[in-house]
């Protein structure tokens, strides 16, 4: 799918540029969130390194997905349908590793068949909130269980189904997406924190106020992420949808996996999981 098919659908107000977003992010960038972001991935890979390993990266967004799995010795592709995105995973690439071959970068679509054939198969395939901003999510969950090799891993990061609150926040990021861009993040920002200070006063009255204000301060050991940059990426991302945590793994069992890994989400957030593949 071409550069012009994204630039038609933000065009008609069908898809939030989230590598717009992630150029911001880029700035922030520091020794320790790449470390965090380290931690997580081996954590929900269980294991404590890459080495020998073939990872692909679909949908790389800023990029530091892509850059911790080469820090930690695999060889990576990386694709991303929005140019923005793959502009974001090229500048870590020059910053971190500029003469590396073991590390390519393309732009392209997960729902592009054609374009996947080309690439061939991966030990691990990853996809961390994604594949629910395609607009076919089970095409695309197909689509990169195909590309798994044999006793292969993939690692997939999906919207929590919260009955009657995601389709509210389907109606709110469809909003998001619809008002003039000097109006986007000013929206995103003021409704962003002021539900996290509705939420602060609701468990301050419970006496237990850490309970927000940790996740506020410690924000960047989860992944090495940034919250402004990922409220933006909250309220703009759209196409938009979810699964329930059972869904998922059964579907994706059915695909031919097991899983061996998984943090289901309580509310708002994804499910993690990462699947075995048992096809012969």
């Amino acid at each position: 799918m071409s550069d012009k098919y994204f630039s038609d659908e933000v065009s008609s107000k069908q898809r939030f540029e989230f590598g717009k977003n992630w150029k911001g992010f880029i700035n922030k960038l520091t020794d320790e969130r790449i470390q965090h972001a380290e931690i997580s991935l081996m954590d929900m890979l269980k294991v404590d390194n890459l080495k020998g390993k073939t990872f692909l990266d679909i949908g790389s967004g800023s990029g530091l997905s892509s850059l911790v799995a080469k820090k930690c010795g695999a060889k990576v592709t990386s694709f991303d349908f929005d140019d923005s995105s793959v502009w974001c995973t090229n500048k870590l690439k020059s910053l971190y590793f500029p003469d590396s071959s073991d590390w390519e970068i393309i732009q392209g679509s997960v729902l592009d068949t054609e374009f996947l054939k080309s690439l061939g198969s991966f030990d691990i395939v990853y996809s961390w909130g994604v594949l629910h901003h395609t607009g076919e999510m089970a095409t695309a969950i197909d689509n990169a269980s195909k590309l798994v090799n044999k006793d292969g891993l993939l690692f997939l990061a999906i919207y929590n189904d919260q009955g009657l609150k995601s389709h509210f926040w389907w109606m709110i990021k469809y909003l998001y997406n619809h008002l003039p861009g000097l109006l986007q993040k000013p929206f995103a920002y003021s409704l962003g924190f002021t539900i996290k200070f509705l939420m602060l006063i609701k468990y301050t009255l419970k006496l237990k106020p850490m309970i927000i204000l940790s996740r506020i301060f410690n924000y960047q050991t989860s992944r090495g992420m940034s919250l402004r940059n990922d409220i933006v990426d909250w309220y703009g991302g759209f196409p938009y949808e979810f699964l329930k945590y059972e869904h998922l793994v059964r579907y994706v069992e059915g695909k031919g996996f097991k899983l061996v890994n998984g943090r289901k989400a309580s509310s708002l957030g994804c499910h993690q999981v990462v699947f075995k593949s048992l096809r012969q």
